[in-house]
């Protein structure tokens, strides 16, 4: 009988052991604090061909992109572009007072579409990026314990996620704003200051007045 356990005893380690590096083999080996899942942008471009004439866009084309933006449902950080080969100065009006209404301007870098455009015809391009994280989430290792000292395997798919969904324009996440040198909490503190810089009203004295005047 001691005989029979020795022998066994053996097999049951070589078992055990193999599990073990099992799971070794599925344990994330990120030993650092950056996440692998990052936010990734992707950028679509969205053409409508208009007929425009010599006085800019009829007013059913006008009708017609005012349609388009409404199903576009245009928001902040879309990318409006005009592609005319005539470039007339008179539907290029037309197009900004369509876009401005969705508080939007139109911007002077157009996309390369597919398809030419024939005589008399101009194309709106509408660029829109989104921003996400591949991945996420990431539930592959299985184990609470990790040998390698590593992250798991979904570290960063919360707060990464969490920042793709509420940038207002994801190609900030790119190449940053190219602002005028004010940003938005310079803004708002305008006020403040303004409140702190003025004067207090009674700096001067009070105003005598006299209440005989009223026998």
């Amino acid at each position: 009988m001691p005989f029979r356990i020795m022998a066994k005893a053996p097999v049951l380690f070589a078992a055990a052991a193999g599990l073990s590096l099992t799971g070794c083999a599925g344990m994330a080996t990120n030993r650092s604090l950056d996440s692998i899942h990052q936010p990734v942008v992707q950028r679509t471009n969205y053409t409508l061909d208009l007929a425009s004439g010599p006085s800019g866009l009829t007013q059913a084309e006008q009708r017609r992109l005012a349609g388009w933006f409404e199903a576009m449902d245009l928001r902040y950080g879309d990318k409006i572009a005009i592609d005319d080969p005539l470039s007339s100065a008179a539907t290029r009006d037309s197009i900004e007072g369509i876009a401005g209404r969705h508080g939007l301007l139109v911007g002077n870098e157009v996309p390369i579409t597919s398809g030419a455009l024939s005589a008399g015809t101009v194309r709106v391009v509408v660029s829109r990026t989104l921003a996400s994280v591949p991945g996420c989430p990431d539930w592959s290792s299985k184990s609470d314990f990790n040998f390698n000292n590593a992250t798991s395997s979904g570290y960063g798919c919360a707060v990464n996620s969490n920042l793709a969904s509420m940038v207002a324009d994801p190609e900030h996440l790119i190449r940053g704003a190219s602002g005028t040198g004010e940003t938005v909490v310079m803004s708002s503190t305008k006020a403040i200051t303004s409140y702190r810089d003025a004067k207090p009203t009674g700096e001067a004295g009070l105003k005598q007045t006299s209440t005989e005047g009223g026998k």
